[in-house]
């Protein structure tokens, strides 16, 4: 005869640490099992589940194993061939403040690309910090090149162009007042590198974000594909740093992704946040959780407020640096990343952060994540929102 699973089946099953719960012929699940199980992220799976067969090894073979390990001369085995990715011939970036100097150095560091172009309008600035970069050569042994200049079609051959340069904020201020006065620093931009680079992938972290990626797209009339905006790495950082600290677990223990504006519609999944491979609700109560939301809403203004001029300049170089990543194969799978919509979530003519798998060409397709309504919704508000900034 078969069992009768009721909901404190499943909470046993839980406190175990299972995610799958294996449901024979003739058992029978309670209405209430089911609730539970989808309330807790558990897997109602129906069985047998076919277990992989246990390995043999011979008795001869075992002990030559035993008697080798034994051996001064063994070493334990590595975890096998690490995929490192492409490397990029060129990176450009437009300003060498404090983002792009990052950038650049992160670059240097994991040699990523054969060699870094620095441009910045301050007299000196970029070529004294590409001459800093290549110093460290000598530690660390890369061999990235660095050079440095003001004239923006230094740009020229760029595989990436990574543009950081605008006003950064102040107290008090917003994202989208710095519209105007970067709006024209994009299109500075924007015009050397359709005449210098027509081929360069576009990485945007200007702020306001999803506003100057619109602007670039336009003024460089670049494919949709080959303009991207670095937000939804940096926000979905913030987002699972904040979840890891009220969970008191690591960040790595958290799968957790933020979409939408880069700004105050900028919208945390937490309906697919997972930590340890379990739903929010399980670690964290209902007002915690939204505490963390509001943090990753919150985190670059907090910054700006410390520092009194200027914002945030580490994580956003990570942030880009990360999306180079997935550009050129050493990480798999979707990332968050601001794009031009053209009908996904029901959303057109717009840029907003999505999650999306990108190569070497920029983006190849945007994943269609299945979202709860009032994520949905809020997703649609954040594209009213850029609009109405852009007044388009």
């Amino acid at each position: 005869m078969g069992r009768v699973i009721g909901g404190e089946v499943i909470e046993d099953a839980r406190r175990r640490g299972r995610v799958v719960l294996e449901v024979l012929p003739g058992d029978i699940v309670t209405s209430l099992a089911r609730e539970t199980a989808l309330r807790l992220g558990i897997l109602l799976a129906d069985g047998p589940i076919e277990k992989p067969a246990p390995v043999k090894t011979d008795g001869p073979t075992a002990a030559r194993r035993v008697l080798y390990k034994r051996s001064a001369r063994w070493v334990a085995p590595g975890k096998g061939p690490h995929h490192r990715g492409r490397r990029f011939t060129k990176i450009a970036c437009v300003g060498a403040g404090g983002v792009g100097s990052n950038v650049a150095h992160l670059v240097a560091t994991a040699h990523l690309a054969d060699e870094i172009m620095l441009i910045d309008i301050a007299p000196g600035l970029a070529a004294a910090t590409a001459m800093d970069l290549n110093h460290t050569a000598g530690i660390t042994g890369v061999g990235t090149r660095c050079n440095g200049g003001e004239d923006l079609s230094l740009v020229a051959g760029a595989d990436v162009v990574v543009v950081t340069a605008g006003q950064a904020r102040r107290p008090g201020m917003t994202r989208a007042d710095l519209i105007n006065v970067n709006g024209r620093v994009i299109g500075q931009a924007a015009e050397a590198i359709r005449t210098q680079a027509p081929d360069a992938v576009v990485i945007v972290v200007t702020n306001p974000l999803d506003e100057m990626t619109v602007k670039m797209l336009r003024a460089t009339g670049f494919p949709h594909g080959r303009v991207l905006g670095m937000a939804g790495t940096l926000d979905s950082g913030r987002f699972r740093t904040a979840l890891a600290a009220a969970a008191g677990v690591t960040p790595a223990d958290v799968q957790a992704i933020t979409l939408g504006s880069h700004g105050d519609e900028m919208v945390p999944i937490t309906s697919r946040a997972r930590i340890r491979g379990r739903p929010l609700d399980v670690w964290l109560p209902q007002d915690q959780i939204d505490a963390c939301v509001k943090e990753a809403v919150i985190g670059g203004g907090q910054v700006v407020a410390l520092k009194k001029r200027g914002s945030a300049t580490i994580a956003p170089a990570h942030a880009a640096v990360e999306l180079l990543d997935y550009m050129r194969g050493a990480r798999q799978g979707p990332v968050p990343v601001s794009v031009m919509l053209n009908g996904e979530y029901g959303i057109r003519d717009v840029v907003l952060g999505m999650p999306a798998n990108l190569g070497m060409s920029g983006l190849l397709s945007v994943e269609e994540m299945r979202l709860t309504p009032a994520e949905t919704k809020a997703l649609h508000a954040a594209a009213a929102a850029v609009r109405t900034r852009l007044e388009i």
